[in-house]
C-alpha cells in the first residue's frame, strides 16, 4: 500500500494519496505558500533558439 507523502502513514482510499483531510491540507498549504516550486527555465525556449544563430 502507498504511504501518505506527509507523514508516512498508509494512505486512505478516500484521501489518497493522502492519510486524512488534515494531511491533503497540509499538502495544499505547502503549494499555496509558494513551499513546492515547479523549476523554469531563466530565458524562454524561443530566446535560447535566436542566440544560438
Amino acid at each position: 500500500m502507498a504511504k501518505c507523502p506527509i507523514c508516512g502513514k498508509p494512505a486512505e482510499q478516500a484521501y489518497r494519496p493522502f492519510c486524512s483531510d488534515r494531511c491533503k491540507k497540509v499538502d495544499l498549504n505547502r503549494w499555496l505558500s509558494g513551499v513546492y516550486k515547479i523549476p523554469a527555465s531563466a530565458t524562454p525556449p524561443d530566446e535560447d533558439e535566436k542566440s544560438s544563430d
